[in-house]
């Protein structure tokens, strides 16, 4: 008898310890993907700072208020005064200053009539920016036109826009990329 009771406080100890395993597993689990959630939400708002990045630089370059001010000049335009980005050698960085024509922007949004050049953060909490860069790329005869568009004087010219986007606390920034051709004259020195 005081065998069969040994063997059940045994029996009971093992049954205890793998609910306790099961638990603490669960708990591990748990705490795991709530992580994952958490990084893959961070994520997602940068990349959302990256699409609206793009999205800026498209709204500026069709903004008629800054295309008819001689005092300003659209992100395409400003990008087209400087030199082709060379891809086979050069990159267009995120976190090149320099090099490419910039635009950020903040949590004021988008304005008629502004270039977005002001600092400050996409989202407050947690903080995050948005910023792009332009650079152009080439001018080319434009693939599909009419005969019309390519017996006359007018060329695709040809740009990558990068948007950025980037948390604070995390060292790299997301980005995505979109290639831009416009209808505009032919420049001659192709």
């Amino acid at each position: 008898m005081k065998q069969q009771q040994g063997l059940v406080l045994v029996l009971a100890l093992l049954v205890l310890m793998s609910l306790t395993i099961l638990g603490v597993s669960s708990v591990s689990s748990s705490l795991m993907q709530s992580k994952m959630s958490q990084s893959m939400e961070r994520q997602l708002l940068a990349f959302d700072a990256a699409e609206a990045a793009i999205a800026g630089v498209i709204f500026e370059s069709e903004d008629t208020q800054v295309l008819t001010d001689d005092n300003l000049m659209d992100p395409l335009s400003e990008a087209r005064q400087d030199d082709a980005i060379d891809l086979q050698n050069e990159e267009l960085s995120c976190f090149d200053q320099v090099d490419w024509t910039s635009r950020q922007l903040t949590q004021a949004g988008l304005t008629a009539g502004t270039l977005h050049q002001a600092a400050g953060d996409y989202y407050a909490s947690p903080k995050t920016a948005s910023w792009s860069r332009t650079a152009f790329v080439q001018e080319q005869a434009c693939l599909g036109s009419s005969n019309v568009i390519g017996g006359s004087n007018i060329n695709c010219h040809v740009f990558l826009i990068r948007g950025c986007g980037k948390l604070e606390e995390k060292s790299l920034a997301i980005a995505n990329t979109q290639k831009a051709a416009v209808f505009a004259p032919a420049s001659g020195n192709q």
